[in-house]
């Protein structure tokens, strides 16, 4: 498959986007209303992100990438499974973060606070197949020189984004890139449940 490579994102702007338009506010909390569940699916979420920044060979890094989106979509997402073709599905899991195209519930579920809303579903699951259809596309928009990523509303889903990439991809230094970027959406959802205001 062409590379879809992204120019890199230098340090200073890369914190300027997150201060500008990604940061869930500006006040802190400690996380004690955090469900058990969800806090435990963050945890494995930003451990699969952390292999895969850190994953020595290209093998690791989409497999880390696989475990990801998979425990974000979870079986009713569109791209469930063994995306890095190596008989197993890391990240195997009986629910998703978000809801799946059928309408399966995801762990996010209500009571929510307004940055959950925002940044984790980004607006209303009512119709989750349109949700996910918006992702194809803006996922099969994406390339190096349109980074479509920021259209999509939900963290968890451009997390998905630059997993898909990795997954597609045939170079250690992309996969490296690209969870980067995953990091960055990981920490905005974490944060999201843990810091909003209110």
């Amino acid at each position: 498959m062409p590379s879809r490579r992204m120019p890199r994102i230098v340090a200073p702007v890369a914190a300027a986007l997150l201060l500008a338009g990604c940061a869930p506010g500006g006040s802190t909390g400690d996380g004690a209303d955090v469900p058990a569940e969800v806090a435990q699916r963050l945890d494995a979420i930003d451990a699969a992100v952390s292999a895969w920044q850190a994953a020595g060979d290209l093998e690791s890094a989409q497999r880390s990438a696989e475990d990801a989106r998979n425990l974000i979509e979870g079986p009713g997402g569109p791209d469930y499974g063994d995306g890095d073709g190596d008989g197993t599905v890391a990240g195997a899991t009986e629910a998703g973060l978000l809801p799946g195209l059928g309408g399966e519930p995801g762990l996010a579920q209500p009571p929510l606070n307004d940055c959950v809303e925002r940044d984790v579903l980004g607006g209303s699951w009512d119709d989750p197949q349109r949700r996910w259809d918006v992702f194809a596309d803006t996922l099969a928009a994406w390339s190096p020189g349109n980074n479509t990523m920021p259209t999509l509303p939900s963290h968890p889903q451009r997390v998905v984004g630059w997993a898909t990439l990795t997954l597609e991809s045939g170079s250690l230094d992309e996969a490296h890139e690209y969870a980067g970027h995953a990091r960055l959406h990981v920490d905005i959802s974490r944060a999201a449940y843990e810091s909003c205001p209110g």
